[in-house]
This record gives structure tokens, C-alpha cells and sequence, in this order.
């Protein structure tokens, strides 16, 4: 196989603390895979600057000055962790035989790397970088994501276990991806669904080089709610099964209740009343938020408006204009 031009995807919302250590990491590793020949020259590292508020697209464009490894895309607006992976992807794919993505915040290995493209040349498509442990993570994070990943393979989601969004893909499979169009994106739910030949990669996942999560609860289970009502309507019918079981139960209550009163026995109580009116009233409010949250998704898909916007694309000098030492002097 001929050595490809890979492209490494960085989104990035306020990294200015990282920003220039991700980019020396990931410079490494790309000279270190020119020397070996595994890719090809016109290889970079593309960032994509989700309508950060701090300093990170002005250090992008500084990096994309004095280093050719760096270009980068600015979006108009902050769009979402995935939409941002998205439009580096879609844009990464013009030029490059195969694009990996990655957070900016060095917690993925990124000596692993060698190893995605090896497997790519191997005739892999995908190729997912998937942690070997979560002993890194608080109790509660490591609880929540394993019930995560359970659950949504119950509703027939396929999902790679353990993997986030740390990824080789092919520019063949990008391009099939390209062709899912829907505005609500979870790709960890999206990428398997290609069918192309994938393979694991596993690794050991590290600190936070510096800087703050940029995924606190809040913004977490508002992740894993669109990655459950994205790909499945399980929870719709489970509404329904559980609104069954109610007028089943309501209904014996009923005939109970006819029963007590023809034999002249003492009047119900208020408390059994009142139990009942809130559980049900709870369970139609549960219910309708649930409907109207597939609504609100179906409302969203068929306005067809722009997943995201790309307000400026940097162009960097090509590697193979610069002479050697210059490549590899940053």
C-alpha cells in the first residue's frame, strides 16, 4: 500500500492552556512517522476552534505561521464537541487518504498513532482507539458510563465499549459518513453503523495535560440523551408498556373499589386517592416530555439547516517546500 496523507482532527473549545503542547506532541509524532516512511509528505494537524472565547484560534493561527505540520478552521459560532469533530472531518477528507480525530486535551495516547496507521495499511477502515481501564475516572464517572454502554446495547445500539472519540477512519468511510445528513450527531453511534473492516486499539488513558473538562455532568447527560432518542424509539414504547400497566392496575383498583362500595364497607381513603392522581400525573408528564423530545428532533431534522458554519480555513506552507531541518526545527 501506497503511504498515505493523514490528517489529525483536534477540536478545540478555550485549549489555550494546551494548545501549544498538543501541537509540539502531535508534531512529533508526525516527523516521527515521516522518518519512517508510514505516511506521505502533506500530512498535518488540523484544529478546528469551536467558537472559542479565549485565546485559541489567535495561538492556531501563531502555530500555523512557524509550524507547516498546522492548519486549522475557525466555525462562526460554538456548534458542540461533535459538530466541530464533524466539520474537521468533512473537511479533513478532501486531501488526506485517512484522518484521525482526537481532543486537544492530550488524554488519549498519542503514541498509539503508529499503531492506527499500521493498521490502516493492514486494509483496516476504522480503526477505534478503545481505553483498557477507566481507572483514572471518579467512581461515579466510571459507574455512569459503564450503565451507559449497557444500556444502549439493550436498545441495539452498536457501540464500541469504552471508546470516546479517539479514531482512525478512511477517506472511503468518511465519505459514507458524509452521506448521514441528520442535525443531531452522535458519532461513537454513527461511525460503527458504516460496516466497514474496523479493528480496536487499546491504550492506557492519561491526566488532563492542563486546563478544565470541557464536558462537566450537566453537558454529559445531556450526551448520553441524545445518543439514546438519536438511534432508538425504545423509550417511547417503554412509556407506552408502563401506561398499559397502569390502566391494568387502575383498572383492578377500580374494580375494587366497586366491589367495597355494593358490600357497604367503609369509603376509601384520601391518601389512596392522592397516591394515585400524582403517580399517574407524573407518569403523563414523564410520557409527553419524552414524545416531545422526538418531536423537537424531528422538528430540527426537517428545517435541513447547517450543522455548522466554517467562518475561515488557514492554509499552512506545504512540508514538502521546506527543507529538512527547517521541518523538524518548530
Amino acid at each position: 500500500m501506497n503511504k498515505p496523507i493523514l490528517t489529525i482532527v483536534v477540536p478545540c473549545y478555550n485549549e489555550e492552556e494546551v494548545l501549544p503542547e498538543t501541537a509540539k506532541e502531535l508534531t512529533n509524532v508526525l516527523e516521527n512517522l515521516l522518518e519512517d516512511e508510514l505516511i506521505a509528505l502533506g500530512s498535518k494537524i488540523m484544529f478546528v476552534d469551536d467558537g472559542s472565547s479565549d485565546r485559541t484560534w489567535e495561538l492556531i493561527e501563531q502555530e500555523s505561521k512557524r509550524n507547516p505540520f498546522v492548519t486549522g478552521i475557525k466555525l462562526s459560532r460554538n456548534f458542540g464537541h461533535q459538530k466541530a469533530l464533524l466539520a474537521g472531518l468533512e473537511t479533513a477528507k478532501q486531501d488526506s487518504d485517512c484522518v484521525i480525530s482526537i481532543d486537544a486535551d492530550l488524554q488519549d495516547d498519542i503514541s498509539v498513532i503508529r499503531e492506527f496507521v499500521i493498521k490502516y495499511q493492514e486494509g483496516y477502515d476504522i480503526v477505534y482507539g478503545v481505553r483498557r481501564s477507566r481507572d483514572t475516572d471518579t467512581w461515579f464517572k466510571r459507574a455512569t458510563a459503564q450503565w451507559f454502554y449497557r444500556f444502549m446495547q439493550k436498545l441495539g445500539v452498536q457501540l464500541v465499549y469504552n471508546h470516546a472519540d479517539f479514531r482512525l477512519m478512511s477517506k472511503r468511510a468518511l465519505e459514507e459518513l458524509s452521506r448521514y445528513t441528520e442535525v443531531n450527531i452522535f458519532l461513537r453511534g454513527m461511525v460503527p453503523m458504516l460496516g466497514f473492516r474496523s479493528t480496536q486499539v487499546f491504550y492506557d488513558r492519561k491526566k488532563r495535560f492542563a486546563g478544565e473538562s470541557k464536558y462537566p455532568l450537566k453537558k454529559m447527560l445531556a450526551f448520553a440523551f441524545d445518543g439514546i432518542t438519536s438511534f432508538s424509539i425504545a423509550p417511547i414504547r417503554w412509556i407506552t408498556f408502563i401506561g398499559f400497566l397502569s390502566f391494568l392496575l387502575s383498572s383492578a383498583a377500580g374494580i375494587y373499589a366497586l366491589i367495597v362500595k355494593l358490600l357497604g364497607h367503609a369509603e376509601l381513603g384520601w391518601t389512596s386517592l392522592m397516591i394515585s392522581v400524582w403517580f399517574i400525573g407524573g407518569l403523563l408528564l414523564i410520557g409527553i416530555g419524552l414524545i416531545g423530545e422526538y418531536i423537537g428532533k424531528i422538528y430540527q431534522e426537517v428545517k435541513r439547516r447547517p450543522r455548522f458554519t466554517i467562518e475561515k480555513v488557514l492554509r499552512s506552507p506545504s512540508v514538502s517546500t521546506l527543507p529538512k531541518k527547517e521541518k523538524v526545527q518548530l
